[in-house]
């Protein structure tokens, strides 16, 4: 499963007080399920405030995760998502579409808490927490 950007910082916010919280409780519950990041996700995570400027703290944070990057397959499901949603007047963030495409593309769910956003995206399973 993909662990989307709000899942990853509320679990490291929950980490970093040693107290768990909705991510922590959602990770309890589904030990034997492979966690995955998309190339999207660990960009946003090195432009985001409590790892952007550590490099070597960034990659230790993403180390542990399947990581998917970009390939035709994931563009072919980002052009389908984008006309998809255009078409219906309900455009999501491009990041967001991005991640989608890469979890359609690899057969992946999304666990997200922009579940509303997520399930705009025909065909992709969301997990929330």
């Amino acid at each position: 499963m993909i662990l989307d950007s709000t899942f990853l910082v509320d679990f490291e916010r929950e980490s970093a007080r040693r107290k768990a919280g909705p991510a922590t409780g959602f990770l309890e519950t589904h030990t034997d399920e492979e966690l995955c990041i998309s190339f999207t996700i660990a960009g946003e995570l090195a432009a985001g405030e409590s790892m952007g400027r550590d490099r070597a703290k960034w990659e230790s944070f993403i180390r542990p995760f399947r990581f998917f990057g970009y390939n035709d397959e994931v563009a072919w499901h980002f052009g389908e998502i984008f006309r998809e949603l255009r078409r219906k007047g309900s455009l999501i963030g491009a990041n967001d579409m991005w991640i989608a495409a890469t979890a359609l593309a690899n057969n992946q769910p999304v666990v997200t808490r922009n579940a509303d956003e997520f399930r705009r995206v025909p065909g992709l399973e969301v997990l929330s927490y």
